[in-house]
């Protein structure tokens, strides 16, 4: 989670409320999510518990929601003027980066706190929210530096040279990947591409080379600085738009006046138009209160939910049950109405919530699934094998391109952090290959097993998505083949009193041949075979594997 510094007296002055520094570490801090971890002097360090809220990375965004709670109630307006700045986009940055939103800002006023609040929350959108520069990256200049219209464009690795941010001697786009050190940092960024992105002014002049480095003339802001031109480029352009408008809007409210861009992507490009950046208009969602206060278990009356959202900064209006709200352009982490029930509790305050006894007498007992669960885990002990947890995040590399098959469906995590952890596994084998491939100087022969959660898409389900329990087996030696994972698998299903019969079936992970569907009850439950040499030689493992995986949910017994 992202750890932000900030100044004491600006965050008041921003808030425009004294509140004391007691009230603000115990109290006003939570509402924009965040913690008080060490205070030094007038600085504040503050943990943000929230890794989809990038306006809150900053003091202007943690003002701009304390602020709510103490007065300044309703939604934040952002005037917008007409765009007097062109930036054309070449068609070649499709192969490299292809897309870039833009933004003025005038007639600012920086000072030390200014300056400093403006790099943190550019390095930290681009960090964190733009994956370290790979899906957003952002640069900031001193507009009156620059002559329009701005082009974006892509230049050979030796085909121009300008002095980099903080460097005095003109490089080229190699030498900078080569010796500067964000160049260092960030060169994997354009490996295998052949030319480079770049902005240029009509001037001559470059601004950057995204998403390593700002050119030293007009790429340095200083407390000089009044006039800000902003780019943002990355490979989706909402990703890139939520920033431009989180950076817009903090700007804005230190005093700052929006100007908008044209940013025309012609012929040739994939959007083959010219939009107008930013847009800062609000957007629309609706819930219904009884959806609200079933999931909240407190009855507010729709007045007072109305209320707690102008509270959160949003517009609401209330009509019967249903709640019509415009929420801020610098929040995309509205995409369901629980999230907007979350922020009318932060509103309300959690500690405000009274625990109540339920009204329904039941009696308690273990559910159906874990005892099965329990009972399937003493039996694999029984036969010999460990059993191991691992995590339900992982990757299509493992789960699908490691295991020796083409594609299928998973549920894909949009704002990923790490690309390691990008989707929900919907099988268990490859998780239990990937523990044997970490453990070959353990003794042989090992034979480990796991009953987890897999997340499988879902199209009829609220959430799209649908939990299975399932239990997979792998088991690993010099010499290990079909007939001792068969009677392993055997020796289970019998001591559970399943019936069941093994099909011959092809699978992309397993050998031609040796391989089949376990079926019980007229039903596919799972599958059985050898590991191919293929599969095993992509997880660097040296002996033969055998393993089955089965559908928990499915049997009968």
């Amino acid at each position: 989670m992202p750890t932000i510094e900030v100044n004491y007296e600006d965050l008041l002055c921003l808030i425009g409320k004294h509140v004391p520094l007691d009230e603000l570490r115990d109290k006003a801090v939570l509402y924009a999510k965040g913690e008080v971890d060490e205070v030094d002097g007038a600085m504040l360090k503050l943990d943000i518990k929230d890794a989809n809220r990038p306006d809150l990375w900053s003091a202007e965004g943690i003002a701009r929601e304390i602020a709510g709670r103490y007065g300044k109630k309703g939604l934040p307006e952002y005037d917008v003027k007409k765009p007097s700045l062109v930036v054309n986009v070449d068609p070649k940055v499709m192969k490299v980066r292809p897309y870039t939103v833009c933004a003025v800002v005038r007639e600012l006023k920086i000072d030390e706190n200014v300056l400093s609040q403006i790099i943190q929350l550019q390095e930290k959108v681009a960090e964190t929210f733009g994956k370290r520069r790979k899906e957003v990256a952002i640069g900031i200049y001193d507009y009156k530096k620059i002559r329009g219209p701005i082009k974006y464009t892509t230049v050979k690795p030796d085909g121009i040279k300008f002095v980099p941010l903080e460097f005095s001697e003109e490089m080229t786009p190699k030498e900078i990947l080569d010796k500067h050190p964000k160049g260092k940092e960030y060169k994997h960024l354009l490996d295998g591409c052949r030319e480079y992105p770049i902005f240029i002014d009509a001037a001559g002049e470059v601004l950057s080379m995204p998403p390593v480095i700002n050119s030293d003339y007009t790429g340095k802001v200083t407390p000089e600085t009044t006039d800000v031109f902003i780019e943002c480029s990355g490979f989706d352009l909402g990703f890139n738009m939520s920033a431009l408008n989180v950076l817009v809007s903090a700007l804005a409210d230190r005093g700052g006046v929006i100007e908008a861009v044209k940013v025309h992507y012609p012929k040739g490009h994939e959007l083959n138009k010219t939009i107008t950046t930013p847009d800062m208009k609000p957007k629309k969602f609706s819930i219904n209160l009884k959806d609200v206060n079933k999931l909240l278990g407190i009855g507010l009356s729709a007045d007072d939910a109305a209320d707690l959202l102008e509270k959160s900064r949003y517009s609401a209006k209330a009509s019967g049950n249903k709640i019509d709200v415009l929420y801020p352009s610098y929040r995309q982490d509205i995409m369901h109405w629980r999230d907007v029930a979350e922020d009318i509790i932060i509103s309300y305050g959690y500690n405000e919530v009274k625990p109540s006894p339920p009204k329904l007498a039941t009696i308690g007992g273990e559910d159906e699934m874990e005892v099965t669960s329990r009972k399937i885990a003493e039996v694999m002990t029984g036969l010999g094998a460990q059993e191991v947890l691992s995590y339900i995040l992982t990757n299509k590399g493992n789960m699908l391109g490691k295991m020796g098959l083409d594609g299928g469906d998973a549920v894909e995590i949009e704002n990923v952090v790490s690309a390691n952890w990008s989707v929900f596994r919907t099988w268990i084998l490859p998780e239990l290959l990937e523990f044997l491939s970490r453990n070959k100087h353990v003794e042989y022969p090992q034979k480990v097993f796991e009953i987890g959660i897999t997340i499988l898409p879902d199209s009829v389900s609220e959430t799209k998505t649908r939990d299975v329990r399932k239990l997979a087996c792998a088991v690993s030696d010099t010499i290990i083949g079909y007939e001792e994972i068969s009677s392993t698998l055997d020796a289970l299903l019998r001591t559970l009193g399943v019936d069941y019969e093994l099909r011959a079936k092809r699978h992309g992970s397993m050998i031609n041949g040796r391989s089949a569907v376990i079926v019980s009850g007229g039903k596919e439950i799972g599958i059985m075979g050898e590991i191919s040499p293929e599969v095993l030689n992509n997880w660097g493992i040296e002996k033969p594997v055998a393993a089955f995986e089965i559908d928990i949910e499915k049997i009968k017994f």
